[in-house]
């Protein structure tokens, strides 16, 4: 489910592996292209180390500048490894001591075009190296110092040469957010314990791809033609080489899911379900969730007053959803004739086909075993989609409620939908 991999002082590692292409025929291959924070961060001898050792990783692309790689360290040699420094920024800019009401969509995407504007030399040669390690079967890893602006900005050429949809390119930036809280942590740690001015220092926000990839269509037609025209390299031949190096067929065979009651000890993993599946939904204009918004304080009142369920397939987390008793702040009082299906979520891009479907049906059971003839859930009535998913999966439309208080202050209308079992 967590496209971070778990290291102790890297906070943003992650596997570019499992982004599908929108026919949904092929995927990007797992283990072969990593993006990364400060591999200066390692260190010889450490379980971080060993781990990162394990993964195989034969290229590392550090993107920072070298007054940046001296003074807080590179990726430790080591026999396995080709480093290669190569700065594709020329305008350092600092963040931290914007003005606390710069718009961070602009600021940064103007700074991503800046980058475009002067580190051709550079991104052509990033680019050639991860063709090169992709045609010989050798992961790589590129970074920068928090793996979000120059690591983002490089991910997006990548992911669109491989023909990933704007909106997975989007979600992917703004997956920096889950590790925003340890980035900014870091940050101070290293100004002797100082908040920065600008309150979005580590935040990747959607806008901020959005803009950035409008404006370099705006100003080169493509990306393909920047490729092409700008950085001097054939786009249709680099891109055709990644696909066939990094692009799989999708799996067509899927372990069964099963199903678990959670615990608190599960807490964390539910909050960060939760705000990956608000950042895939962000990104595809859907505005519905937000990170942060649910805690773990949520998810133990929810095991004590109902049940949270995981489904997993093959080991691996598929999805989970909240099971309540009654639900009076949608439905009003009624009698306990029903169960409410809240927050059905999946994990974006691994899990197995129609695992929502599969996952509504056990909790109807788990509702049915209790003797209650009904299945109740809401959604909002501005998400005309998703009411249509839950029709088709026989759910009907039986009334509506206008002023919804889910806890947050700011009513909310819903349809309401039921079942009976």
């Amino acid at each position: 489910m967590d496209r971070h991999i778990a290291f102790e002082d890297l906070h943003n590692f992650r596997d570019l592996g499992g982004y599908s292409t929108p026919d949904g025929r092929r995927r990007i291959r797992p283990g072969l292209l990593y993006r990364a924070d400060s591999l200066g961060k390692l260190a010889e001898g450490t379980k971080d180390w060993e781990r990162f050792l394990s993964l195989g990783i034969g290229t590392v692309l550090d993107l920072r500048h070298p007054w940046e790689a001296e003074a807080r360290g590179r990726v430790p040699e080591h026999i396995s490894l080709a480093y290669h420094n190569l700065s594709i920024e020329h305008r350092p800019y600092d963040q931290p001591s914007q003005s606390p009401d710069t718009a961070p969509g602009p600021y940064l995407s103007e700074r991503y075009l800046e980058v475009a504007q002067d580190g051709t030399k550079e991104m052509a040669e990033t680019l050639e190296l991860i063709a090169e390690s992709a045609a010989s079967g050798t992961p790589l890893v590129f970074h920068c110092a928090s793996g979000k602006d120059r690591t983002g900005q490089l991910a997006a050429m990548v992911l669109t040469l491989l023909g990933i949809d704007e909106p997975t390119i989007v979600e992917d930036f703004t997956l920096t957010e889950l590790a925003t809280p340890a980035l900014l942590s870091d940050w101070r740690r290293r100004n002797e314990g100082r908040t920065p001015t600008w309150p979005f220092v580590g935040r990747a926000p959607a806008s901020v791809m959005h803009l950035f990839l409008a404006a370099m269509n705006t100003r080169y037609g493509s990306i393909d033609s920047y490729v092409t025209d700008t950085l001097g390299l054939d786009a249709k031949a680099l891109s055709d080489s990644l696909r066939a190096s990094l692009l799989e067929p999708a799996p067509t065979t899927w372990p069964p899911l099963t199903y678990r009651r959670a615990t608190p000890a599960d807490t964390t993993l539910l909050v960060r379900l939760r705000d990956t599946a608000a950042l895939w939904q962000l990104a595809r204009g859907i505005d519905q969730w937000k990170p942060g918004e649910k805690d773990e304080a949520h998810f133990r009142t929810r095991m004590r007053e109902g049940e949270v369920w995981l489904a997993h397939a093959g080991g691996h987390l598929a999805g989970a959803w909240e099971l309540w008793w009654d639900d009076p702040a949608a439905w009003g009082p009624r009698p306990p004739d029903a169960g409410y299906i809240h927050r059905l979520m999946t994990t974006p891009h691994t899990a197995p086909p129609a695992t929502g479907r599969h996952m509504l049906t056990e909790a109807e059971c788990r509702i049915a075993a209790t003797g209650r003839p009904y299945a109740r859930l809401d959604c909002l009535s501005s998400n005309p989609r998703l009411r249509a998913y839950y029709e088709s999966a026989g759910y009907t439309v039986v009334g509506e409620q206008t002023a919804k208080d889910g806890g947050s202050g700011s009513p909310y209308a819903v349809t309401l939908l039921e079942k009976r079992l």
